[in-house]
């Protein structure tokens, strides 16, 4: 390379053999801790001097880059419109290849899709599972790409949904998988009869290498244990969650600091409260409690719970224990508490939203049940079906229903959107993450990635 960018802030590249001319302006817009925005940094560079006869205002400065030069040219188009325009014939992992070369990945990721909104989002692509059988679970990153938890393994994915080195258990079962960050996954695994094995581990997102195994201990003696469930607290001093079964009736909620690793509580299952087969936990910031969900069909009777860590006790709490059994009962199978905190939805067999006020003494309002949701049920003929699943995200509530998903808006929970593809049979499960939905397919083991996007250049 050569010098200093001189020339009255023009500055020439040779990339490749092609030639290209852009401004010190553009080159900014990359950044500083970009290789091309370094260009700009005069502790960086040494001043050009100019040729013989030359003005020094005429000194222009020109750069030898050998790359890939199509590839430049839509990056350097990238910062000079801040959109992303990509040649059909250019392959998009050539593009990002070269993106990471000049630290543009950041810039090109903001580009290809915009902020998350559930009633813009397009169907962006359809990844083919890996392995055979049902997937368990599907997690976003924080940074746009995706763990599939599969029976004893989980295959994780980049934002590039490039495929990284899977994380084997060695034959034991996944129960739940959630990301720590973006470079940590933890996995909650059963322990098998005489293995002494299971419990919870963080685990390299990037390699899949084993970083932290969490371990429990009950009276200062250290016991295996089945992980469930996982939740994290990240603010304040972090915190993980993890529902617990040990061997001995030693069956709750598990608390760990994220930083260390070390086991900071336990809370323990009291009489009538199922902690230790609990299917959901979720912390909620603004009340500073746990919510912990035991739902059908692990249970017949479905109790939902708020763990108060401080005062040691269950500030609030519902069950459907008691009601009259009939197989047209509405069960509860899944549970999320909105983002206000003020209550918790709930999803039946029948695909109807129900609301828990958090606000009533012990749930005594009960479920307020709606069966507008039966108007969307496809479910066809023969047709293997799913236990509907809950998000909610920016305010808006999700709900996947067979083979859609469901977008609810407004404090009425109306219904705005529908996301739906045409093959893969019912969604097992979906997350919301990195500006992305993820959505996995039990028949075809395939899942979909949805994204919103980017507002038009004006």
């Amino acid at each position: 390379m050569a010098a200093r960018p001189g020339g009255g802030g023009r500055v020439r590249f040779n990339v490749g053999g092609q030639a290209f001319e852009t401004t010190t302006t553009t080159l900014a817009n990359a950044g500083r801790d970009s290789m091309l925005g370094a260009l700009l940094d005069s502790s960086w560079n040494a001043p050009q001097a100019p040729g013989p006869g030359e003005p020094e205002a005429a000194a222009a400065t020109e750069y030898f880059i050998d790359r890939n030069p199509a590839c430049f040219a839509v990056l350097l188009d990238l910062l000079r419109t801040g959109s992303l325009h990509v040649p059909p014939h250019l392959p998009e992992k050539l593009l990002y290849r070269e993106a990471l070369y000049y630290g543009l990945l950041d810039h090109v990721r903001a580009a290809r899709w915009g902020a998350f909104d559930g009633d813009r989002l397009r169907l962006a692509s359809s990844v083919p599972g890996r392995a055979p059988g049902d997937g368990t679970a599907i997690r976003a990153s924080p940074d746009g790409g995706c763990c599939v938890a599969h029976g004893g393994a989980v295959h994780v994915y980049n934002w590039m949904l490039d495929e990284r080195r899977p994380i084997s258990l060695d034959h034991s079962q996944v129960n739940d998988v959630a990301y720590l960050d973006a470079a940590t996954i933890l996995i909650a695994a059963r322990e098998r009869l005489g293995k002494c094995d299971g419990g919870m581990a963080a685990f390299s997102a990037v390699s899949g290498d084993l970083r932290h195994r969490f371990r429990v201990a009950h009276g200062s003696e250290p016991k295996s244990f089945t992980a469930g469930a996982l939740a994290f607290d990240a603010h304040g001093a972090p915190r993980i969650f993890a529902s617990c079964k040990g061997r001995l009736n030693e069956y709750g909620v598990g608390v760990w600091d994220a930083a260390t690793g070390e086991q900071a509580d336990f809370f323990y299952e009291p009489p009538g409260v199922a902690l230790g087969d609990a299917d959901r936990l979720q912390w909620l910031d603004a009340t500073g409690a746990l919510m912990v969900a035991t739902l059908f069909p692990k249970t017949d009777n479905c109790s939902i719970g708020l763990l108060d860590f401080r005062g040691k006790g269950v500030a609030w709490s519902w069950s459907d224990a008691g009601t009259a059994a009939s197989l047209e009962d509405k069960r509860v199978l899944h549970a999320i508490a909105m983002d206000d905190e003020r209550s918790v939805c709930v999803i039946n067999q029948y695909d109807d939203l129900g609301f828990l006020d958090l606000r009533s003494a012990a749930g005594s309002g009960g479920v307020r049940w709606s069966s507008r949701s039966k108007l969307m049920n496809r479910k066809a003929t023969g047709e293997e079906s799913c236990y509907p699943k809950l998000a909610t995200h920016g305010g808006q509530l999700f709900s996947s229903m067979n083979d859609s998903v469901s977008v609810f808006s407004g404090p009425d929970h109306v219904l705005t959107s529908t996301l739906r593809r045409s093959y893969g049979g019912a969604i097992c499960d979906f997350s919301i993450g990195g500006d992305r939905l993820f959505a996995l397919h039990n028949e075809e083991n395939v899942f979909d990635v949805w994204e919103t996007p980017p507002p038009p250049i004006i």
